[in-house]
């Protein structure tokens, strides 16, 4: 049998074991992997899941417009609590960012929708912006299978190389599935894997540049680029359209563009998502201030001139 198809197939069994097949039996298999979890998270990796509060009057309701479809919804749902809402959710998140599946399943907003593994599969893989990373492990935390899109390094001839994986064969069919958005983050207590990024030669464009509105310009122009709520400022590779995974939105008005290495040798920090974002927390004041901006540009009307005396 082939090694791929042979972890596949133990996943697929591991999922029917942590699943269940009635509501009796999951809510009896959730505690015992509360139980699992717990020892998983002292014996393994030493991390332990951010404290989180249950809200009593959680509501079953999307993320999203109401014009949007409901898989839209769904993923800013899923993409919302990884990032920023499973403590109010009341879902456990470890330190690397990854909660349990099956937690995550039995949220009201998720639960509502009739989620199951195949349809996570298939939303992290179809997701443009690679956001997201979907493994299993065994008990002991050791990764077993790595399913979704891995992103290929980013190239200015071409897109880049995306193809969906399960790899690495399978000891153990007791296997527990384990999701994370990749950056983005507002949860204070998540420590990412990120790569450091010493040069701009660590950039695979050699490139960082930040989207934003005109409004949102205005005060930019005054105060610099903030990371606010969010743990990192987000940069993007190049510009939306162009080979750009993840990083900026396509509606972006105002494209600023950031001189890392005169930010890098002034002791600010930048660091490379699994998703090929580039990130800072900016100066003691997560600020990343207006003399790194190397240009500024409206998309419509050109680079702007004079902001460097605003």
């Amino acid at each position: 049998m082939d090694p791929s198809t042979s972890a596949e197939a133990l996943a697929n069994l591991s999922i029917s074991e942590q699943f269940g097949s009635s509501n009796t039996k999951q809510g009896g298999q959730g505690k015992r992997d509360k139980g699992k979890a717990k020892q998983h998270y002292g014996n393994a990796s030493g991390q332990k899941p951010s404290q989180s509060k249950s809200n009593p009057l959680k509501s079953n309701k999307l993320r999203g417009l109401e014009k949007d479809s409901p898989e839209v919804r769904v993923s800013k749902t899923l993409s919302w609590i990884l990032r920023h809402g499973a403590q109010s959710e009341g879902i456990e998140m470890r330190r690397d960012g990854y909660v349990k599946l099956t937690d995550l399943l039995q949220n009201p907003k998720l639960k509502s929708q009739g989620l199951d593994l195949e349809r996570i599969k298939a939303i992290v893989s179809a997701d443009a912006k690679q956001r997201y990373d979907l493994v299993l492990e065994n008990p002991e935390g050791k990764k077993l299978l790595t399913w979704g899109v891995q992103p290929g390094p980013t190239d200015s001839q071409g897109p880049p190389e995306v193809t969906a994986t399960s790899t690495t064969v399978m000891e153990d069919p007791s296997g527990i599935w384990w999701i994370k958005a990749r950056q983005g983050h507002s949860i204070k207590a998540v420590e990412l894997e990120l790569r450091p990024i010493h040069s701009v030669s660590d950039i695979p464009t050699g490139m960082a540049v930040h989207g934003t509105n005109r409004v949102a310009w205005e005060m930019i122009s005054k105060s610099g680029l903030s990371k606010m709520t969010r743990n990192h400022i987000h940069l993007a590779q190049n510009v939306a359209g162009q080979n750009v995974v993840s990083g900026m939105r396509t509606s972006s008005q105002i494209l600023i563009y950031i001189h890392v290495q005169k930010a890098l040798d002034a002791g600010i920090k930048f660091w490379l998502s699994d998703n090929g974002v580039v990130l800072t927390e900016g100066d003691e004041r997560g600020y990343l201030p207006k003399r790194f901006f190397e240009k500024v540009v409206d998309v419509k009307h050109g680079e702007l001139k004079g902001w460097e005396e605003s």
